[in-house]
C-alpha cells in the first residue's frame, strides 16, 4: 500500500479524548465522528485537512481510553495514516482492527515539518519526504494486517471471510 499527503504534526500524549471528545461519543456514526476529530488538539483540523492528508504524532499517540471512536474518527475524516514515534497499544490494536494504517518512525517525525508531503511505502518499509527525497526505514506491514486494512478493519474482514467460506 502506498500514501501519500501533506503532513498534521501533533507533539507526545495525544489521547484519545483530543483525537475525539468524549462529548461526542454520543454516536457511533463515522461521518459525524469525522467532523470532530482532533477538534481538542486542533479547532481547525478537519477544515484543512484533505482526503489523504497523514497525521504526525510524537510519543505515545492514543494514550488514555480505548475508544475505538479514536481511529474510526481518523479514518473518517479522510486521513490515510498515522505515523507517530510510538503508539499507545490500545491504540495500536484498535486502528489495525479498525481499518486505519499506523507506522512508526522517530527519525521522521524530527526530520519533517508540518504542512511538508511524505510518501509512505508499507510493503517496501519506507517513507520518503517529498521535497527533499530523504527516505526512512519503517517496519512494513506482515501481510495479514495489510488485508486487515484492506478490507476496512477486522469485522469486515472477518464477513468478508465467512462469506467466501459460504460459496458467496
Amino acid at each position: 500500500m502506498i500514501f501519500k499527503g501533506k503532513v498534521w504534526k501533533f507533539g507526545d500524549n495525544i489521547d484519545t479524548d483530543a483525537i475525539i471528545p468524549a462529548r461526542y461519543l454520543t454516536t457511533s456514526d463515522p461521518q459525524e465522528l469525522a467532523t470532530h476529530c482532533m477538534e481538542d488538539a486542533d479547532s481547525n483540523f478537519v477544515a484543512k485537512t484533505k482526503t489523504g492528508d497523514i497525521i504526525l504524532g510524537g510519543e505515545n499517540f492514543g494514550c488514555g481510553s480505548s475508544r475505538e471512536h479514536a481511529p474510526i474518527a481518523i479514518k473518517a475524516a479522510g486521513i490515510s495514516c498515522v505515523v507517530a514515534k510510538s503508539f499507545a497499544r490500545i491504540f495500536y490494536r484498535n486502528a489495525f482492527n479498525m481499518g486505519l494504517p499506523i507506522f512508526e518512525s522517530r527519525e521522521l517525525v524530527d526530520a519533517i515539518k508540518e504542512g511538508e508531503e511524505i510518501t509512505v511505502d508499507s510493503a517496501r518499509g519506507t517513507i520518503t519526504i517529498s521535497n527533499s527525497n530523504k527516505a526512512f526505514t519503517i517496519n512494513p506491514i506482515p501481510p495479514f494486517m495489510e488485508k486487515l486494512i484492506a478490507d476496512g478493519g477486522l469485522m469486515k474482514h472477518i464477513a468478508r471471510k465467512r462469506g467466501k467460506n459460504h460459496g458467496e
